[in-house]
């Protein structure tokens, strides 16, 4: 009967340690999955900021063509411009300075466009169309150590006569 008693309780010592194992492994597998929705839920958040300030870039774009198609026009092709906007003015500006927003920097870059003897938009050949320009909005940000950048891209067009 002794014998028994003195196995039993080794073998309550043996239980308790595969329990403490196994809340051991649960718990890391908790933190491990917490810290992983931690930091998808950082870069989603990233994501949605950057994304809203694209569109507002494309909207800044179009307050700025609508109040002066030539503000638009004068603007080199194939140049980095970010946007402020002038509070003394209320309006919308393009300069070659770059400005941040936040930790995001948002520039735009305006291409020539082309069109064929039928008015469709072509990639090459064709006459230039001065009255439209292509826009590419990028948004950029540092995420882990690295750069990570969006980018947007509408035409735009004179549609309201000088």
């Amino acid at each position: 009967m002794i014998k028994s008693l003195k196995y039993k309780r080794g073998m309550g010592l043996v239980e308790i340690l595969v329990a403490v194992f196994i809340f051991s492994v649960v718990l890391g597998v908790l933190i491990t999955v917490n810290n992983f929705y931690i930091s998808n839920s950082s870069r989603n958040i990233k994501l949605t900021k950057a994304t809203y300030l694209a569109e507002e870039g494309v909207e800044a774009i179009r307050v700025i063509r609508d109040t002066n198609w030539s503000d638009i026009s004068s603007l080199l092709n194939n140049t980095d411009y970010y946007l402020y906007f002038n509070t003394a003015s209320s309006t919308w500006q393009a300069t070659t300075s770059p400005i941040s927003v936040d930790s995001y920097v948002r520039k735009f870059i305006l291409y020539e466009v082309a069109r064929d003897a039928n008015g469709k938009i072509v990639l090459s050949g064709g006459t230039v169309d001065l009255y439209t320009k292509l826009v590419d909005v990028y948004i950029s940000w540092q995420d882990k150590g690295s750069t990570t950048t969006k980018s947007m891209s509408f035409y735009i067009s004179n549609i309201i006569s000088d």
